[in-house]
């Protein structure tokens, strides 16, 4: 199993309220998030995902929408999964319980997203542009197509964790 010693072991992302949004690096500039001057923002649509998660489109490619919960977020890159802090005690307890999750996690649908490269991770309210200068994380990821599925689990009795996980497709 797994061990994070300290707490801030891995960096967390946090929102305003909204969701998050993976967009990669490429694409960065075509993200508004709430700015704008469409009837619907950017962030409107991201707004719209139903479920765990959903894709839209950004310029040439698509960005990784993680619904539902406005809950911390980390990227653990050794099991290509982000962590969604919705309840526990301590970052330890959480982060400890993931190992054991991923295989008993019940997950939904997956869908395929294909990645240019390195996302960064952030609230969907915010500019592309302006991203880097907000809490955000990046996802160093290979170019290439991912399958993502999401599952909602209570690995105990007070905690609780969205995961979200990105496997390589052939």
């Amino acid at each position: 199993m797994m061990r994070y010693a300290e707490p801030g072991t891995v960096e967390w992302v946090e929102s305003g309220g909204g969701p998050l949004i993976a967009v990669p690096e490429t694409v960065l500039p075509f993200w508004a998030g709430a700015d704008g001057e469409e009837t619907a923002s950017d962030y409107d649509r991201a707004c719209e995902v139903d479920g765990l998660l959903g894709l839209l489109p950004v310029g040439d490619a698509a960005a990784l929408v993680l619904g539902d919960e406005p809950a911390a977020t980390a990227f653990l890159p050794e099991q290509g999964t982000l962590v969604r802090w919705v309840a526990g005690d301590s970052e330890a307890e959480l982060l400890g319980c993931v190992p054991a999750a991923l295989h008993t996690a019940r997950w939904q649908s997956e869908v395929h997203w294909k990645v240019p490269g390195t996302v960064l991770l952030f609230d969907a309210a915010w500019p592309g542009r302006h991203s880097g200068a907000t809490d955000h994380v990046r996802l160093t990821l290979d170019p290439g197509r991912y399958a993502v599925r999401a599952a909602r689990v209570q690995p105990g009795p007070e905690t609780w964790l969205i995961l979200v996980q990105l496997r390589p497709l052939p």
